[in-house]
């Protein structure tokens, strides 16, 4: 199902204010990895939104998932303080990782390989 304009001007609402957030909160930079927001997607009620972090560099992405997760009352707090006027109801969040980056590594990679294969080869 396709996005409405709705959802897709409520989720970059969301990945903005969120982003401003982490900045203050030092979850963009901290164990010596960045954290940034890949997307929020919203549910078709905007009442769930589902936020996708890419995580560079972090040793245990898990781990550091657990901890937003501890911290989301307070995430989730922050939040209503900033878009309280323009929503309603405030979305509950859902945390995932995106893992896209690390699939981009693996076909550089792999591209790579192929190349170095290619130049061996006469």
């Amino acid at each position: 199902m396709q996005e409405t304009k709705r959802q897709k001007q409520v989720g970059q609402l969301v990945q903005e204010e969120l982003s401003d957030i982490f900045n203050r909160m030092g979850f963009n930079v901290t164990e010596g990895g960045m954290i940034s927001i890949s997307s929020v997607k919203m549910t078709p009620d905007l009442l769930e939104a589902r936020v996708y972090l890419s995580m560079f560099q972090i040793k245990a992405p898990v781990e550091m998932l657990a901890k937003m997760n501890e911290r989301m009352s307070e995430i989730r707090r922050d939040l209503g303080n900033r878009v309280g006027k323009q929503l309603r109801r405030v979305p509950e969040l859902t945390f995932f990782l995106d893992d896209t980056l690390d699939h981009v590594f693996k076909m550089e990679e792999l591209f790579r390989k192929i190349n170095e294969d290619k130049q061996q080869k006469p």
